[in-house]
């Protein structure tokens, strides 16, 4: 049997040292609390993230190693550079994080749960009109085809989910968070855990105890 520390309800800045994560499964590292906004910033701050599902305690984690794209070393592939030039898609941010957020919550075709519980839904547009979270949306005229959002602090944004309803528009949508990263700041991706997906786009693993290095360069005192 798994035992976890419990969050104290009333002290939203603390968690357990990251270093405390179990090594199977990767990164988990406490459960409950809450979804509060004081509570997530501080969190992820820390390089911890909320990650369950309907039923369970909210569960906190802390992976290692920690998948993370650079936005200098974004792979663009020949099929994406052509669906970037020719496909007559158009990306803006925050137009309506709403609808991504909803759209990445939905069942996909390889599962027909998701992660992104009612809670969680509330509790990233709670972030959101803060101007904490944030959206990439992709068009095609009126409608939106993919996207993604993720929460950002200081110059790292830590992507939390991305959908597509046309072959490659969530990596269009992360096409153009990597274009104005220059202009906005953004020095860091998380990209929490790796997958062939985020390794073909330039992902790569660091040590969490680099990422946590990182994290305090990138990201002022609270």
């Amino acid at each position: 049997m798994i035992r976890l520390p419990f969050l104290d309800p009333e002290r939203p800045e603390l968690f357990p040292p990251v270093e405390r994560a179990l090594r199977e499964p990767d990164g988990l590292l406490a459960a409950g609390g809450d979804l509060a906004p004081e509570r997530l910033l501080a969190a992820y701050r820390r390089g911890i993230f909320p990650w369950y599902s309907d039923g369970q305690p909210i569960l906190w984690w802390s992976p290692d190693p920690r998948a993370v794209l650079f936005p200098a070393e974004f792979r663009c592939t020949r099929s994406l550079a052509k669906t970037l030039h020719n496909g007559g898609l158009e990306c803006v941010m925050d137009r309506d994080f709403a609808a991504v957020i909803e759209a990445c919550a939905a069942p996909r075709s390889t599962s027909a749960g998701t992660w992104i519980t009612d809670e969680m839904r509330l509790a990233y547009s709670e972030l959101h009109r803060q101007g904490h979270a944030h959206s990439v949306e992709t068009y095609r005229g009126s409608k939106l085809v993919g996207g993604l959002y993720g929460v950002r602090i200081g110059a790292v944004f830590f992507g939390e989910s991305m959908f597509s309803l046309e072959r490659d528009a969530s990596k269009v949508a992360l096409a153009h968070l990597v274009e104005s990263a220059p202009a906005s700041g953004i020095a860091l991706i998380d990209c929490q855990v790796a997958s062939r997906h985020l390794q073909s786009l330039g992902s790569r693993n660091l040590a969490r105890s680099r990422f946590e290095a990182l994290l305090r360069e990138q990201i002022a005192p609270a």
